[in-house]
């Protein structure tokens, strides 16, 4: 039977005087200076003081991170230490950015305008490949290479360029590793110039009709999006993971008859949603509809959602999930479509319970991050479509989730179209023979076929995980 069909139960030149300056205060960052937190930085016609920085995704609240060979730059948990310590130096409105381990700048790889190039430490040569502007993101930055106009970007937890936009990939934060730094925000060397510091966006939440009948309907304030990203991802910055608590207590219930749509940032107040009417069925067909529909954009937060769940959460492009429960898994928890290789979905804490099959489904392109999140009785945690009429090349990055038996897969990932799945700090409860599989490669297709598998296990290019990022319990 298709995987789809099945039945179930319930991401030119410049002087030597001001790359040295850089250099310099990068050095002092990827040395080990001591960290501040949530600290954003723009250049200025004087430039910020000398400093060093940790540069953290709003995505996932992933560290750019200076590889240990190699020249392509990646992202990987905030952990510290010289390889995730960066140093920013004024270069005519922008920056250059330096390794202080290497002495090498962070630049495009032969200085290409094009999408998709990687973006790496190499020589410095005072090319506009190597300088980097701040453009402000609401209360975050693009960090934009001059040469080519593009953003720096993860895919697959690898830095390159690509085209500027609101995925939250695309937004970073600079947190001081310095504390002479003084890294004040103020207007940057681009068009936004005349914008003040501490850029503060305004509430641009808002929800449907049907979204305004339901507690807390009016979606809360929010800075941005990434600035909310990057807020829920502090949680764990220091040591890459976060205690996993109780299932919340739940304050009010409301009934769905038709699907909310979200935009922005709505704060369920940990409210349980069930679905009613329409969306009363706790059946398991394909083309249910789902209780909340998010925008590429758009929060979801502090929500618990009951049963019947319906087809749970739908995320249009780039969206994050934070606090999100599902007391009984229904289609699937959530499923991810957004159609660009740059979209990033992010789902912090929250939990999920009775999926018979998939919990989140990427039906869509981009990068998932789930991180801080608790499962059990599942079938699979994450599953990259393996029968989708339209296939993409897809990433997913686990980290610090607690998989409580009975369950039979944590990743599910189509190798013949180049999908990861980065696995580390998960700890399965209850599975002391081993049976739950961590990460299981497809040969997925397009034709809406069953895919077959092709094997399981850590193999450094789909799967990438170690034993000892695994914990039996």
């Amino acid at each position: 039977m298709s995987e789809r069909a099945k039945p179930r139960r319930s991401r030119r030149r410049r002087n030597n005087r001001r790359r040295s300056v850089l250099v310099a205060a990068l050095a002092t960052a990827l040395t080990g200076g001591a960290i501040t937190t949530g600290v954003l930085m723009s250049a200025s016609a004087a430039g910020p003081a000398a400093g060093t920085y940790r540069i953290v995704n709003g995505a996932d609240g992933t560290c750019l991170t200076a590889p240990s060979s190699g020249a392509q730059l990646a992202a990987a948990e905030c952990a510290g230490g010289a390889a995730q310590t960066w140093q920013l130096a004024d270069s005519d409105g922008g920056f250059t950015v330096t390794t202080a381990s290497g002495g090498l700048c962070v630049g495009v790889k032969g200085a290409s305008t094009s999408a998709g190039k990687a973006v790496q430490q190499q020589d410095c040569d005072g090319g506009d490949s190597q300088v980097w502007k701040l453009t402000e993101l609401g209360s975050a930055f693009h960090l934009v290479n001059v040469a080519s106009a593009k953003c720096l970007n993860l895919k697959g937890q690898l830095a390159q360029q690509n085209s500027c936009d609101k995925a939250s990939g695309k937004s970073w934060t600079l947190e001081a590793a310095d504390a002479s730094a003084s890294p004040t925000p103020s207007a940057s060397g681009s068009a936004s110039a005349s914008r003040t510091a501490s850029p503060t966006a305004s509430p641009s939440a808002t929800s449907s009709a049907s979204a305004s009948k339901s507690p807390s309907a009016s979606a809360s304030a929010s800075a941005s999006v990434s600035a909310t990203k990057s807020a829920t991802a502090s949680a764990s910055s220091s040591s890459g993971s976060t205690t996993l608590g109780a299932w919340p207590t739940v304050t009010g219930g409301k009934a769905v008859t038709a699907t909310i749509a979200v935009s922005g940032t709505y704060d369920g107040g940990l409210a349980r949603f069930y679905g009613s009417g329409d969306l009363g069925s706790a059946g398991q067909d394909e083309d249910q509809g789902p209780l909340f529909e998010l925008a590429d954009g758009a929060v979801l937060k502090n929500v618990v959602l009951g049963a019947p769940a319906a087809d749970g959460v739908h995320c249009l492009g780039s969206c994050t999930l934070q606090n999100v429960w599902w007391e009984d898994v229904g289609e699937d928890a959530a499923t991810f479509k957004g159609k660009s290789a740059s979209a990033t979905y992010l789902v912090d804490g929250g939990g999920a319970k009775g999926a018979d099959d998939k919990v989140f489904q990427h039906n869509g392109a981009g990068t998932l991050t789930i991180k801080n999140f608790q499962v059990a009785d599942f079938g699979k945690l994450y599953r990259s479509c393996g029968n989708c009429k339209t296939q993409y090349e897809r990433h997913v990055v686990i980290s610090n989730v607690k998989a409580t038996s009975p369950g039979k897969v944590l990743a599910g990932i189509n190798a013949n179209y180049g999908d990861t799945a980065t696995i580390s700090g998960v700890t399965i409860v209850g599975d002391s023979s081993k049976k739950i599989t961590v990460c299981e490669r497809f040969q997925g297709n397009s034709t809406g076929a069953e895919p077959p598998s092709l094997g399981s296990g850590p193999d450094g290019t789909y799967c990438r995980y170690s034993a000892s990022g695994i914990t039996y319990s």
